[in-house]
């Protein structure tokens, strides 16, 4: 396959100040190249030199063959396109606007935009999903949508060579995936290749087909996700001590950080064990811990909104691979630990097929004789994407002595009268 990109012996910084030391790669067509790294290791400048905006004091970058330094920036804009971190976007411009701005490297002599060029634009849009948002002003958009209608104006631009500089930041997880997934079709589709820049090592690691690993401006390991993310190479680059798994869905790495070896110590000398997800239960966590409770979670996905929030709070937790089904492993530990819990509280979850089994731990703690309490609002038949199954399961539960509170503070007046 042809080099899209080829750094050979690439030094460059900033004021005399070398960032990047003697850098030497190649980047295939056609594909989606991931640059991780912690802070400081040089991943946006090695972009900035890729885009032909910075100028190596030693070395060489070619794209396609043809070496950037000595041509203009309209023939360097017409096959590579740079999506920054931070792109303010002066004045009050509309977001259509914008993205056809990224047509200008394409215009005739007297800068006319054609039908060609709205086409171009209308399409990039809709392939970003910020089409409803052409009429309006930049300045009232989100971070998350100014970031898409950035990322418009440049497939507007239609580069062979596509920049992203974290261009997830801003996204919840969702339009986080919408975002790779577009990346990853523009690809295959369209014959753009990507270098990328995340910040995510799990979502790098499932959405690239190759990862850089970029340490003190040096690049230390170029491969696939498998061979780049190990335990051994985060701790040598990040100083971190993660635990690496495999996906047992896609087969490639994920990171966790190790959770406590035991349940944080609280002034109660006992457990509460939550089961949550989505986020239906962090104003429970957060309240039980500032009661003095000490709280373990059940099974949680890596990146979920409430997995994030009990490894930042320190708390005692199961973790499933992102976007993936529990596995019989994981509920076994959530089951484990609900047993020998003081109670167990379900939180609000939103109901599906992959998070149905969570559900085992309440059940077979209510059976050892553990207090259980179920949040009931909103009502589980909202909540319930299952086809009926988690309604009848959490029925179950009450008629066989499980507890109802409607909200958290009727959760934590339960909790104060069990543990008097």
């Amino acid at each position: 396959m042809s080099a899209a990109l080829r750094i050979s012996g690439l030094s460059a910084g900033y004021d005399g100040e070398s960032v990047l030391h003697d850098l030497t790669l190649e980047v295939p067509a056609d594909a989606c190249v991931g640059i991780i790294g912690p802070n400081g290791a040089g991943k946006t400048t090695l972009l900035r030199a890729a885009a032909g905006l910075l100028r190596p004091a030693a070395g060489t970058v070619e794209v396609f063959g043809e070496p950037l330094n000595g041509q203009s920036a309209r023939s360097r804009a017409q096959c590579v396109a740079l999506v920054a971190q931070r792109s303010p976007v002066a004045f009050e411009f509309r977001a259509g606007e914008v993205v056809l701005m990224g047509r200008a490297p394409r215009l005739g002599p007297l800068g006319l935009e054609g039908a060609r060029d709205r086409e171009r634009a209308a399409w990039a849009m809709a392939r970003t999903q910020c089409a409803a948002l052409a009429a309006r002003p930049m300045t009232t958009l989100s971070g998350g949508e100014a970031q898409r209608v950035l990322l418009a104006r440049a497939l507007a631009q239609e580069p062979r060579l596509l920049l992203l500089d974290e261009p997830t930041t801003h996204l919840d997880i969702q339009h986080q995936i919408e975002v790779l997934d577009l990346v990853r079709s523009l690809c295959a589709e369209d014959d753009l290749t990507v270098l990328i820049v995340l910040h995510d090592l799990n979502l790098a690691s499932q959405f690239c087909d190759r990862l850089l690993l970029l340490h003190r401006g040096r690049l230390v390991e170029d491969g696939p996700p498998e061979r780049v993310i190990t335990e051994a190479n985060l701790a040598a680059t990040y100083g971190a001590a993660v635990h690496v798994r495999l996906h047992p869905t896609t087969g490639r790495p994920y990171v966790t950080l190790p959770g406590p070896a035991a349940p944080r110590s609280a002034a109660s000398g006992v457990r509460l064990h939550v089961i949550a997800g989505a986020g239906a239960g962090s104003a429970l966590l957060h309240r039980l811990v500032q009661a003095g409770h000490a709280v373990s979670v059940g099974v949680l996905n890596v990146a979920d909104s409430d997995q994030e929030l009990a490894q930042e709070m320190g708390l005692a937790r199961v973790e499933e691979a992102p976007f993936c089904a529990i596995s019989a492993e994981r509920s076994a530990e959530n089951v484990a630990l609900a047993r020998a819990a003081a109670a167990v509280i379900v939180a609000p979850v939103l109901w599906g097929l992959g998070n149905l089994s969570n559900l085992d731990a309440a059940e077979t703690a209510l059976a050892a004789g553990v207090p259980v309490l179920v949040l009931t609002e909103p009502p589980v038949a909202a909540r319930d994407y299952t086809g009926g199954e988690a309604v009848r399961r959490i029925e179950g539960l009450l008629a066989h002595g499980a507890q109802r509170a409607a909200n958290t503070d009727a959760a934590l007046a339960w909790v104060a009268r069990l543990l008097r």
